[in-house]
């Protein structure tokens, strides 16, 4: 594990899919203000993707962070998905992310559609350096392609002095795990399968720890379903309409933290990094208000009483 870089992601990190416009479209301005007021509230992990927004995000993060000291803050971007220029004529994107179509996604995990993929992020951003790049989500597309072909760039790229850290983010464990097994990664970004709700990647983390591969834990609020005090019945999970038996097992975790004076998405947000394979905990945010209550959360004490609770409680007997 780079240290160098591990050392200064903080406990909480800011991801960039929302100011990316997912789902829908939120202003320039906001978006700039939702990362100042990270930048404000103490982060100083910023991740984000060509992915999000079809370059959105990365230009608006860029906006803030180039007028930032450079030394003071830990950026990451992803390659695999290479943004090729098009037409939008009256198109959105039909990955659900509210922007014009004006460029198409190319899955490229050759050598030269890496570097091209970082030397356009790094353009978009307005920097001349990311400190860490990750694999984007090789399971969606070819997983033993990643593996032979992208994985050995990722190391040639570190060993060049261009990335000082490389890792790989997905929403697959399993996935993670053979990466983990098959390259001496620095980081895996792990998105929702590690998190108060439920941990089916208990084994990569373990892994992780006898590898000395650090995890960003992502999706800790399992897609929304964990992001408020009270668990609606339009609440999400995995990108979609939770279940039924998913929002009966949210309330009681949610029930069970009230017990001991704790809100669920303060549970949400602590509970990876209890982990010692877990080195930060990264979340988006559409606004400056949602970035605050993140921070403010994250920097609330939750009692290890909730913790011995939370083992021992099943959905059955919570």
């Amino acid at each position: 594990m780079s240290a160098a870089v591990t050392g200064k992601l903080g406990r909480l990190g800011f991801g960039g899919a929302g100011i990316g416009n997912l789902y829908s479209a939120i202003p320039d301005g906001e978006a700039l203000a939702t990362v100042l007021a990270a930048w404000d509230a103490g982060v100083r992990y910023f991740d984000t993707a060509p992915h999000y927004g079809l370059g959105l995000s990365e230009q608006r993060l860029g906006a803030v962070l180039r007028d930032k000291p450079r030394q003071d803050f830990v950026i990451s971007t992803k390659v695999g998905r290479r943004l090729e220029r098009q037409d939008a004529a009256g198109h959105k994107d039909p990955e659900g992310f509210a922007v014009p179509a004006d460029a198409v996604r190319r899955w490229d995990f050759s050598e030269r559609g890496i570097r091209q993929s970082l030397e356009d992020s790094l353009e978009r951003l307005g920097l001349d350096r990311v400190d860490i790049t990750y694999l984007h989500d090789p399971d969606a597309f070819d997983l033993d392609a990643g593996i032979r072909q992208a994985l050995p760039v990722l190391e040639k790229l570190r060993g060049e002095g261009l990335v000082d850290a490389i890792g790989v983010g997905t929403n697959s464990a399993e996935a993670a795990l053979a990466c983990v097994e098959a390259t001496d990664l620095d980081l895996v970004m792990l998105a929702g399968r590690y998190t108060l709700l439920e941990q089916p990647g208990v084994p990569l983390l373990e892994r992780c720890v006898a590898r000395g591969t650090g995890v960003v834990a992502v999706g800790a609020f399992n897609s929304g379903l964990l992001a408020r005090p009270e668990v609606p019945d339009d609440a999400h999970y995995n990108y979609g309409q939770a279940p039924r038996e998913v929002l009966d097992r949210a309330r009681a975790l949610a029930a069970l933290c009230r017990d001991f004076g704790v809100e669920l998405p303060t549970a949400a947000l602590h509970f990876p990094l209890r982990h010692p394979a877990v080195v930060n905990v990264t979340v988006g945010a559409r606004s400056a208000g949602q970035v605050a209550a993140n921070a403010e959360r994250m920097d609330t004490s939750v009692p290890e009483e909730l913790w011995a609770a939370v083992e021992r409680w099943t959905p059955e007997s919570p």
